[in-house]
């Protein structure tokens, strides 16, 4: 049998609302698989699903019925711009909690076929602390935190970044600014968020980039279409095809497939808790 390529598993996430975080996960989706990549973006907000109609797909069918076993996971994988495959959220769907150990499982191997075809699994969860944004993190290898120059955006983001690092353990937050009038405003926005987590905690921060806030963003939005794809020689596309040169060289899991069952294990049990 032939080698399976590891899978990056990349949760994006904010402390907050109102940060561009989903916007962040669709376009750093679409700049990877510009690279060559294979990308899926998982919709990971069980609540408030929304990365289908931010890309006008129109889902029919969510994770929530491949749960409920009325069809598979290649039913309702949508083919979103740039070749990168969506998997529309099941918004707080009750079915999760009726699995069985063996339909858990059975889930598990749907995913985990699928990680023969793809380079990147992007996850986008909700904001804040709640336990089903932060077993999500807790389950993805890399986690980005994506922050805007605003006081409170900071202080959630130190808030989940605090959480995730004292009582699990990750030990590692790659860190974008968003919305920022340029580099030199990114890097201070960091600084700022840097100073914080140094007094106080055991983690690392690194700094992946800075999406500069043009109209273009605005615009693409209510396209509905991602800004790397309707305006690819606009300020922020030129950002996020710097940021996911970064990204691609962060460094791979050592299991080839381990981590892509790890993190749907966790999937079922944060949406079955959710459920209860």
């Amino acid at each position: 049998m032939a080698s399976v390529s590891p899978v990056q598993v990349i949760a994006v996430t904010s402390g907050k609302g109102g940060v561009g975080k989903t916007v962040v996960a669709v376009n750093l989706a679409l700049a990877l698989a510009g690279l060559g990549r294979r990308v899926m973006l998982l919709d990971g907000d069980l609540a408030m699903a929304n990365i289908d109609v931010m890309l006008g797909l129109g889902a029919e069918r969510t994770l929530a019925d491949v749960l409920a076993g009325s069809c598979g996971l290649d039913d309702i994988v949508l083919q979103g711009p740039g070749g990168v495959r969506v998997v529309p959220a099941a918004s707080g769907a009750r079915s999760m909690v009726r699995l069985s150990a063996q339909q858990q499982a059975g889930l598990v191997h749907i995913f985990d076929r699928h990680a023969d075809q793809l380079d990147v699994l992007l996850v986008d969860t909700a904001s804040g602390i709640e336990d089903a944004t932060i077993g999500l993190v807790r389950a993805a290898r890399e986690v980005l935190v994506v922050l805007c120059d605003e006081p409170t955006s900071i202080a959630d983001a130190y808030a989940l970044i605090r959480l995730v690092n004292s009582d699990y353990g990750v030990s590692r937050f790659r860190i974008l600014a968003n919305m920022v009038a340029g580099p030199r405003e990114g890097r201070e926005l960091f600084a700022k968020l840097l100073r914080l987590t140094e007094q106080s905690l055991a983690a690392t921060l690194q700094y992946v980039g800075a999406v500069p806030w043009d109209d273009s963003l605005r615009r693409a939005v209510q396209r509905q279409a991602a800004v790397c794809e309707a305006f690819p020689r606009s300020k922020s596309a030129t950002a996020f095809r710097a940021i996911a040169e970064s990204v691609d060289g962060w460094p791979l899991p050592a299991n080839p497939r381990g981590n892509v069952e790890f993190f749907v294990e966790h999937l079922i049990r944060v949406a079955q808790a959710k459920s209860a």
